[in-house]
């Protein structure tokens, strides 16, 4: 984890970084739950750091991942540089889960008697940045061709509420099975536990893959990697680099790169 000086400097650049990468690289990475950075201005929101370092705060080994796949492919990534405790760039707009009050147990003070002004601030400087991030990125690579997948990287804890999580990966999807299926069957292939829609549920109204993917009829989905497993910078980029190797042949289907509308599991598209 990149230290408290270092978390500041890159909240310096704003809610979003952004890695330079080819438009005709045919894919896209987010991540949306990249740093547990917090400005300056909202201290640790009352929490002790170390609830910062927890899942709680960020998605532990997810930034060090989709640094690692877009280098693979020479692809644009996009990243929050804020904790998800600020404000949820995967939630909707209107969301209840947006700004989190109680997170695995943990009260987070900043949170607590938040109203609706300070909501609306954070969604207008940190939250809506980061869509309108992703949408222009999509937008340029669409307009070069061609129309590229997208991949959002997040993971998962070991275990919840004492039960262990038996998966390495989770691939989450809504109702596309051209990019999903392919890859659980290659990471399967390539000796993996994955989870179908596991841990999560990958149809979750207004969140990025429903607003910015599924509403576009692009090919995209949810890569959840288990914490243990990509703790370090080290372990993340190895596992990383695993998954590049599935990725790379299914991501050289024409099929990926051409628009198909479903019906949404959420029932908003």
């Amino acid at each position: 984890m990149a230290s408290s000086a270092k978390q500041d400097e890159v909240l310096g650049i704003g809610p979003v970084e952004q890695i330079a990468g080819s438009v005709a690289a045919g894919v896209l990475f987010l991540c949306d739950h990249a740093s547990n950075a917090l400005p300056p201005a909202y201290g640790t929101l009352g929490l002790p750091r170390s609830q910062l370092e927890r899942h709680i705060g960020y998605d532990i080994g997810a930034a060090a991942m989709t640094r690692r796949l877009a280098a693979r492919f020479g692809a644009p990534a996009v990243l929050t540089t804020f904790s998800r405790l600020l404000i949820d760039p995967n939630r909707g707009a209107d969301d209840p889960t947006l700004v989190m009050r109680l997170s695995d147990g943990a009260i987070v003070p900043g949170n607590a008697r938040i109203d609706e002004t300070e909501i609306d601030h954070r969604r207008r400087t940190f939250w809506q940045p980061y869509r309108d991030a992703v949408r222009a990125t999509i937008d340029a690579m669409s307009a070069a061709g061609p129309i590229p997948a997208i991949v959002a990287v997040h993971s998962f804890t070991p275990s919840w509420k004492g039960v262990p999580r038996p998966w390495a990966f989770g691939i989450l999807w809504d109702s596309d099975p051209r990019f999903a299926l392919p890859l659980i069957a290659g990471l399967e292939a390539a000796g993996f536990v994955v989870g179908d829609n596991e841990p999560y549920d990958g149809a979750l109204e207004g969140d990025t893959l429903d607003s910015e993917v599924t509403a576009r009829g692009l090919a995209g989905l949810l890569i959840e990697a288990r914490q243990d497993l990509v703790a370090t910078a080290e372990t993340a980029e190895a596992m990383a680099d695993r998954v590049a190797d599935v990725l790379g042949p299914i991501l050289l289907r024409p099929e990926l790169h051409e628009p198909a509308f479903l019906r949404s599991r959420t029932g908003r598209h």
